[in-house]
Order: C-alpha cells, then structure tokens, then sequence
C-alpha cells in the first residue's frame, strides 16, 4: 500500500484503543507506536543512498517487510516508549506487532508484493487483489474518523467495526480475484493479476510465448481486452544488462516481462504497470546514442 494509506491503518489502529484511563506519556507511547510499527518496513527507501548496482527494486519491500522481523520492529518501539516518554507496558509491543504485521501482510495484496518470507525464501509473494491505493479503505477509514468526531465516547467502536469492514472488503476483493484468475489458467502460460481502482474489477496479464494480453476482467460482465504485445524474446539481453543493473532486477522482480528491440531501444518492462501506452516500470538502453 502507499505510504498515505499506512499511516490511516496506523491512527486507525490507534482509534480503536480504549484510551479512557490513559495519561498523557502513555497516549503518546501508544500512538507513535501504532503509527512508527505501521510506517517502519518502508525504512528500506534509504537503501537507494547506497544502491550502486540497481538493486533497489529489489530491496524495496525485501527483508524489512519480512513476517520473521516483525518482532524485532515491535520490539524496538518498546524501547522508544521507553526511551521517549518513560512508559513500560508489555501491550505495546503487540500493539506494535500487530501494526507491522497489517504493513507487510496488506503489502501482499498489491501488484508490488512484498519477501513476506525472507530472509529463507527470496520469492517476491503478489496476490493483486487489492490496488497499491484502494478508496474503499480510505473511504471506510473516514466514515470511522467522522462519526468518532460525533460521538467521541464511542471512537474505539467505529474504528474497531472500520477494521472489520476492512477485513471483509480484502476477502471479498481477494475470493473474486482468486475465481477470475483461475479462468485464465487453462489458455495461457503465464498470468498476472493486478487489481484496478474501480472495486471488483482487476486487470488480467497473460502471456503465451512472446504474446502479452492484457484485459480488463471482473465477476459480472465480460472481459474486454485492453492491449496485445510483442515480446522480444530472443533478444540478446546481455549488453542492457551490463549497461543498466536495474534491468536484471526488474527481469527477476517481476513475474514476467515484455523484452522491447526495436533498434532504437533494448529494454523490458513490466506488464502489470502498463497504461496509455507505457509502464512506468521499464528499464532500457537507447541505442542511437550509443552509435
């Protein structure tokens, strides 16, 4: 998810404490650990101050994001309470787990994924069942913050039935996903899902031999078919990835690639992020500057 959508799952967390019989030093412990455990897996963005080798999409969403370190990050926010505002209290580090475990497990729903299991298995876990920004979160998430407004003595109530509709909008969103998904699987060799912002609707990215299609798919009507593409497949790749690091990561990273030769440039990009024409996420040389 973007990093808009962790901090609302942060303060989120935080409203649906009960915080009646808190002091201020404890408030403040509380919420910036709901709020520093939801943000802290993304610390990885620093690796791009030191990335020489293109490496960085690799790492991004890698060995922070893993389920074996969320412990760790809970526990570091112990000691800041500790450190910061002089509070011991055993439930923040299950506040701050529960917190980094909502980061790394919805990171899984996206077209990104996340190493949900590094450091013991490099595989990059993708479900695409839920937008990187999904508006039925922030729109459920704001229905609980106005109606906390309204009624502060219920708060903790609106913000524990907003983590329930949230629940309920990732099974259904992920269950529609999973059925279109396996409609695809008998007609093509590769398949990629990734889901539009419109809810219930994902776009479908198949690839057989060097054809790339890309539709437009969801339970309640017929597909319609976005782009075809070519793919470069026997192009040599050699010198691109000599020239440009960042474009083996990319070829490993993504579940599949379209390679682009046409002369003028040597490059893949990933289908998933592919709109109007191009994806944002494409890695090449240009070879009439290099003549």
């Amino acid at each position: 998810m973007d990093s808009i959508t962790h901090t609302l799952f942060g303060l989120a967390i935080y409203g649906s404490i009960d915080k009646k019989d808190m002091g201020k030093s404890k408030k403040r412990a509380y919420l910036l650990t709901a709020l520093g455990a939801s943000q802290i897996p993304d610390i990885d963005v620093v690796s791009r101050f030191w990335d020489s080798e293109g490496l960085y999409q690799m790492w991004h969403r890698g060995i922070t994001h893993s389920l074996f370190l969320t412990p760790i990050w809970a526990a570091l926010f112990i000691l800041l309470s500790y450190l910061l505002f002089n509070v011991k209290d055993l439930k923040l580090f299950f506040l701050g787990w529960l917190a980094v475990l909502i980061h790394d497990t919805s990171d899984l729903f996206n077209a990104w994924g996340t190493g949900y299991l590094e450091p013991f298995s490099s595989i990059r876990i993708s479900f695409g069942t839920i937008p990187i920004i999904d508006f039925v979160f922030l729109s459920i998430i704001g229905v609980a913050f106005i109606a906390s407004r309204i009624n502060k003595m219920k708060s903790s109530y609106y913000f524990k039935f907003a983590w329930a509709f949230i629940v309920l909008h990732v099974i259904v969103q992920s269950v529609q996903g999973w059925i279109i998904y396996n409609q695809y699987e008998n007609e093509y060799d590769q398949i990629a899902l990734s889901a539009d912002f419109i809810p219930w609707t994902y776009n479908v990215i198949t690839k057989n031999d060097s054809k790339v299609a890309i539709f437009q798919d969801n339970l309640f009507s017929d597909k319609k078919l976005q782009y075809e593409l070519t793919s470069a497949e026997n192009a040599n790749l050699n010198n691109l990835f000599k020239e440009r690091p960042e474009a083996r990561t990319l070829y490993e990273w993504s579940p599949f690639v379209v390679i682009v030769d046409d002369g003028e440039k040597l490059g893949v990009y990933d289908p998933r992020f592919y709109r109007n024409g191009q994806s944002f996420l494409f890695e090449y040389i240009d070879r009439t500057q290099n003549n």
